[in-house]
């Protein structure tokens, strides 16, 4: 029986063609939020930078390109919903993702702001589930690249997981 012509290759070299390392800017005012998210995302591949307050979130979108945001609703210093403003006004054309412990009418109610403004916006609850976060992150990587959004996770079609994260 021949072999695959892949079978040579190891599994992890395909699976990195397949993905880009996202600029990610993680939004958060807990120190233990950040840190986890901020590991899962490099874990992955991707280059974090932190914010841990509405002001510097703002500053650091106007001197920096993200594609992907992590944002929390409620900081210290205002509302995530300040930081979607001031994205916005400055056309921000990548993902967001809010991971906040609100409420599942709240996180829709930021996600049918997000789109009235243009920007395209998932949710995931905290705590924090890790895998459903790579998940996002690794589907994010793929559409960058052109490539469909589908993410296996040990071989297991994970779309359900994802999706059961974004209503």
């Amino acid at each position: 029986m021949p072999r695959s012509s892949f079978s040579s290759i190891p599994s992890n070299l395909l699976d990195a063609t397949e993905r880009r390392a996202l600029q990610l800017l993680v939004v958060d005012d807990d120190a233990t939020q950040r840190s986890l998210i901020s590991v899962a995302a490099k874990q992955a591949g991707h280059e974090v930078t932190v914010a841990p307050s509405v002001a510097d979130a703002i500053g650091k979108l106007r001197s920096a390109r993200f594609d992907c945001v992590t944002l929390d609703l409620v900081l210290e210093d205002g509302d995530g919903i300040d930081v979607l403003r001031e994205m916005a006004e400055a056309k921000f054309a990548g993902s967001v993702i809010v991971i906040s412990g609100m409420d599942g009418p709240r996180r829709s109610a930021a996600r049918r702001f997000a789109r009235s403004v243009g920007i395209e916006l998932q949710s995931l609850p905290k705590p924090l589930d890790l895998a459903a976060l790579r998940i996002s992150l690794a589907n994010l990587g793929k559409t960058a690249m052109g490539l469909p959004a589908t993410h296996t996770w040990g071989g297991v079609a994970a779309n359900a997981i994802v999706e059961r994260h974004r209503a």
